[in-house]
């Protein structure tokens, strides 16, 4: 915003006044001792559209960094973790502060790829405000509408970068209508771009009518009054913006003043917009071209001027162990201590480091701390408490960590060899445990199946496995009790490959394999089954005798085995080791391996001997007879089926009904849920939803959500 010339104090704030100009360079910052001085701001926007790079550009900008890094050649502070340089994209939450004047701003980039949700929902929870990054070149996707929608309904700060502007084919003006259109009526420029000779050169300041020229390729730019026909090309826009500032102002007086023509003074506006951005109810735009630093100037003023600090933003709720709530906490370093693990990684060196948002009290080195994770047992993280002693704290700067004394509410920091501590625990006082409720996150609904290269890998997966789940709370780890299968649950193939690299990172070697759905058995017709186990070889010998009758029920009905021996025939003991040897039987299954369901059986008659027979000979002829049965008899297998629940624009309904029709689903019902969104219902089989959560979002653009819950199973029926 850099409009005024003089520190500032932001009105009804509580902000630390700061001067609006570049601070000077100061290297890569550590830490604060109040919260009034620290900024917690997040990069959010759809993949590509700059946000790591416009990072660097403020990194550079005030002397975090000597100079930019490249993702071509991995040397960016945002996407310094191994896998993020080999796939040229970013992975994970990374955090990097800066300093502007007196004030610490810690940027969150995140990734913008739909499958790593779970990273920006972390970067949401350790924000105060987020910063929309929108491409000029690629405009506003559906993920990134979603994603605005999720901030309004917390009320959370937000305003909108225009990146790119450099890019030969870039295109502001229709960016800025998408913007718009998408975000609503109070999203309006502040800044927009100057261009000479076809080129980008600075941004006009609306307010101040001033440009800011970045054509020496310098950070802090040239300041100059716009000219006559800059001025009178945004003069609309200019309105615009005064219009809905000044609606959002406490002075009820100011609009009459403004359009009866008088000249309000440019203070009161720049107090109103910093007052209707930190409470989420006006959203700016900004101008920006990361490479040549364009619009970064300003962006920094904004982000120290018109975000809220830590102290004005509520604290998450926290209960005690017993899941009591507990009274609401504020951002008090006097307070007490809660914070949350936001990203757990392992280093090799310092081993598992986790990235702590401090929300209440101080935290200082070698503190007695309680460590608990609860909520999570349904993603296989099981509830969890301990006790530990906080060694080194440190402050994170991408990939690197610098050892600082202590950590005030409202700060960023790392803890490392916290050895429990998972991505969502609570950090809290050890005489005083207290859990942070977790945040919301999607279910992981795409299944890859691995497994060990070799037998004696298999020691070296599971540790592994447990390191890589500690940290991602997005990724659930199964071993299906049926397949004996090792399955991972994920968000997404992209999501899928980034977790199979951090195992081969560690060393582990293993390999993917087909997922085997589990089928069940069952007889289709009745028959009938003689089980002969008669053994001798001298000595004691096995003799049992059983003849059985076999008949389905219908579905979900389970088993039943009846008694109709007459005359004693096979003693009651002996009965009961027939039963044993059929359920055992079943379980193994009788044609494809698979266990089978839905059956009576009734023992109808038998032979025993006085000394031969025994309760493992009549195990074996339960089993035998079954087998026996089975063969002459039709098998039907039977598969999953899950009820869906699809939630997609109503745009995309029709090639989603059609969808789930060519996958064997049967649609139950639609369900208009507001917003121009319909949730479809559907049964279908497990088999059609293996790779479901990636082609629904190719179907939809990116829009659909589901989830599914297992429902019965049923005769499989292939398609064609």
């Amino acid at each position: 915003m850099s409009m005024k010339g003089t520190n500032s104090t932001s009105k009804g704030s509580g902000r630390a006044g700061v001067e609006p100009k570049r601070a000077e360079p100061s290297g890569a910052p550590t830490g604060v001792d109040r919260p009034e001085l620290v900024r917690n701001i997040v990069l959010v926007g759809r993949s590509g559209a700059g946000k790591t790079m416009l990072l660097e550009a403020l990194l550079a900008s005030t002397g975090a960094i000597t100079r930019m890094g490249s993702i071509a050649d991995g040397t960016t502070v945002g996407d310094a973790d191994p896998v993020a340089v080999h796939q040229q994209r970013s992975v994970a939450l990374s955090v990097a502060p800066i300093v502007v004047g007196e004030v610490k701003v810690n940027l969150f980039d995140t990734p913008g790829y739909v499958d790593f949700v779970g990273e920006l929902r972390a970067g949401l929870r350790a924000a105060d405000g987020a910063l929309f990054v929108v491409s000029a070149v690629d405009g506003v996707d559906a993920a990134t509408i979603a994603l605005w929608g999720e901030c309004e309904r917390v009320g959370m700060p937000r305003a909108v970068v225009i990146s790119r502007l450099d890019h030969p084919r870039a295109h502001y003006d229709a960016v800025l209508a998408e913007c718009r259109a998408a975000f609503g009526e109070s999203v309006l420029p502040l800044s927009v771009p100057v261009e000479s000779d076809g080129a980008v050169i600075g941004v006009l300041n609306l307010l101040s009518g001033e440009v800011s020229d970045y054509s020496d390729g310098a950070f802090q730019p040239v300041l100059r009054p716009g000219g006559e026909d800059q001025l009178e090309r945004f003069a609309l826009a200019r309105g615009e913006l005064m219009e809905g500032i000044i609606a959002e102002s406490e002075d009820e007086t100011l609009m009459d003043r403004y359009l009866g023509g008088d000249d309000i003074a440019l203070d009161a506006i720049v107090d109103d917009l910093e007052t209707a951005v930190a409470r989420g109810t006006f959203f700016p735009v900004l101008a920006t071209a990361a490479t040549t630093a364009i619009g970064t100037a300003e962006l920094l003023d904004l982000l120290v001027r018109g975000f809220p600090s830590p102290a004005e933003h509520a604290v998450p709720s926290v209960t005690d162990l017993d899941g009591k709530p507990a009274r609401q906490l504020t951002c008090d370093p006097a307070g007490p201590l809660v914070g949350e693990v936001v990203r757990t990684t392992v280093d090799p060196f310092l081993g598992r480091v986790c990235l702590v948002r401090l929300f209440s009290g101080t935290l200082s080195e070698d503190t007695p701390v309680h460590v608990g994770g609860h909520g999570l047992a349904d993603r296989g993280h099981p509830d969890h408490d301990s006790d530990e002693r906080v060694g080194h704290l440190y402050a994170p700067f991408g990939a690197s960590l610098r050892a600082v004394p202590r950590v005030v509410a409202g700060d960023i920091c790392a803890l490392a060899k916290l050895a429990s501590a998972e991505t969502g625990d609570t950090v809290s006082a050890r005489d005083t445990p207290l859990l942070i409720n977790p945040w919301d996150m999607p279910e992981p609904l795409m299944p890859v199946a691995i497994e060990a290269a070799s037998h004696g890998d298999e020691d070296a997966l599971a540790k592994s496995l447990a390191k890589v789940a500690a940290g991602d709370p997005t990724l659930r780890v199964e071993r299906n009790p049926e397949t004996h299968q090792l399955i991972l649950w994920c968000m997404g193939e992209a999501h899928a490959d980034v977790v199979l690299d951090r195992l081969r990172d560690q060393g582990v070697k293993l390999q993917t394999v087909d997922v085997v759905t589990p089928l069940r058995e069952t007889f289709a017709a009745p028959a009938a089954g003689h089980g002969r186990y008669v053994k001798q070889s001298g000595g004691h010998g096995q003799y049992a005798i059983c003849d059985i009758e076999v008949e389905p029920l219908e579905r979900g009905a389970g088993f039943e085995f009846v008694d109709r021996i007459v005359g004693g025939v096979i003693p009651g003991p002996f009965v009961v080791s027939v039963e044993k040897g059929v359920r055992s039987q079943m379980l193994k299954g009788v044609s494809a391996g698979f266990p089978v369901v839905d059956i009576r059986v009734t023992l109808i008659g038998g032979k025993t001997h006085s000394v031969d027979s025994s309760d493992a000979a009549f195990q074996a002829a339960g089993a035998l007879a079954l087998r026996e049965a089975a063969a002459a008899a039709k098998i039907q297998l039977l598969e999953p089926v899950s009820s869906v629940t699809i939630s997609v624009p109503d745009d995309y309904v029709g090639s989603v009904m059609s969808d789930l029709s060519a996958r064997r689903g049967r649609l139950t019902g639609t369900t208009s849920s507001g917003g121009e969104t319909t949730e479809i219902s559907a049964e279908v089989p497990d088999a059609e939803l293996l790779r479901y959560a990636v082609e629904l979002r190719a179907l939809t653009a990116g829009t659909g959500r589901f989830r599914r819950e297992y429902l019965r199973h049923e005769p499989a029926v292939r398609a064609g």
